[in-house]
């Protein structure tokens, strides 16, 4: 099962193929359109939290009727997934965990100003082309504020369906950039159609500031009994203290897959990314020897924080 980033975006046409690879590799694949994302309705606002977002997993695991499920969570879909590891009666419906590029898991977390990975394509790459809402004003101040955190998600300045529709992957650019190396700059594939990209600024906005406000959930994560792997990827534009935070506090974390030559969003369709973190995702499943070391380990972490910028 595939829990996707965003928070709240439709499931990119690369992550499709991905996991097409999956699936041709035999393994029953599902994926679903978290609340407000891609066609599944919008929730009022207020209603996007992290916690919605475990509960609405849990829910999705029980309509499945599969038993325990094997769940590969990206991005703020990994920090979904290590809140899940962290409360028992979720944990409990889930056979193995991959937690692919974490974002924050918690409050606490979610404060850390750290490290990242080796030099993105942030600030390199070619302007993508294509219509933008924040060329309008109105979209351009309202979609600023809120990120400032001036303005709640909620605001009436711009319903939350109107800026769900206005928002274009061309307003994304810069972020969809980061996910890829320096050295990939000139080559970012295209994530999403126009019939298929969705994204929902207020929502994501409001997810991500109920995991801010959240209390630390080490403790309970101390306790989890679900084997799960880490994988990094070598210039992530994530803040390396949110995956070694969970390496630190996930006694269940068997293998932590450091990944060479990719960014953010690993499987990316270049060169073969796809097939590299493919294997690396189905040795962890069928438990078999995993096809690159295990770094960092929990020992490592200070060395890899100062070693891996």
């Amino acid at each position: 099962m595939y829990l996707n980033g965003g928070p709240v975006r439709g499931i990119s046409v690369l992550d499709h193929q991905f996991l097409q690879l999956l699936a041709r590799q035999g393994y029953d694949v599902y994926a679903y359109e978290q609340a407000g994302g891609g066609r599944s309705d919008l929730l009022p606002t207020g209603q996007y939290t992290i916690s919605r977002s475990v509960r609405d997993l849990a829910a999705f695991v029980d309509r499945l009727d599969k038993g325990k499920v094997d769940i590969l969570g990206f991005s703020s879909g990994g920090a979904v997934l290590t809140r899940a590891l962290a409360d028992p009666s979720v944990a409990a419906r889930l056979h193995r965990a991959v937690i692919a590029e974490p974002g924050p898991m918690d409050g606490p977390t979610a404060h850390i100003t750290g490290h990242k990975g080796r030099k993105s394509a942030r600030g390199l790459a070619p302007a993508m082309t294509g219509p933008r809402s924040t060329h309008v004003p109105r979209y351009a101040v309202a979609f600023g504020l809120m990120r400032l955190g001036l303005l709640t998600p909620d605001t009436g300045l711009i319903g939350q369906a109107e800026g769900d529709n206005a928002f274009t992957a061309a307003d994304l650019g810069s972020d969809t950039a980061s996910a890829y190396c320096a050295r990939d700059a000139h080559r970012i594939p295209a994530e999403d159609t126009a019939q298929n990209f969705s994204f929902s600024p207020a929502a994501s906005l409001r997810i991500q500031q109920t995991v801010k406000d959240s209390p630390s959930i080490a403790p309970q994560l101390r306790r989890s009994r679900t084997p799960a792997m880490l994988m990094i990827a070598e210039c992530s534009s994530q803040v390396r203290q949110w995956a070694t935070a969970i390496l630190a506090n996930d006694p269940a974390i068997q293998r932590t897959q450091y990944v060479p030559g990719v960014g953010h969003h690993m499987w990316n369709g270049l060169d073969d990314n796809n097939d590299r973190a493919a294997a690396v995702i189905t040795a962890f499943l069928q438990d078999k020897p995993a096809p690159l070391p295990n770094s960092p380990t929990r020992d490592d972490i200070p060395t890899f924080l100062r070693d891996h910028k």
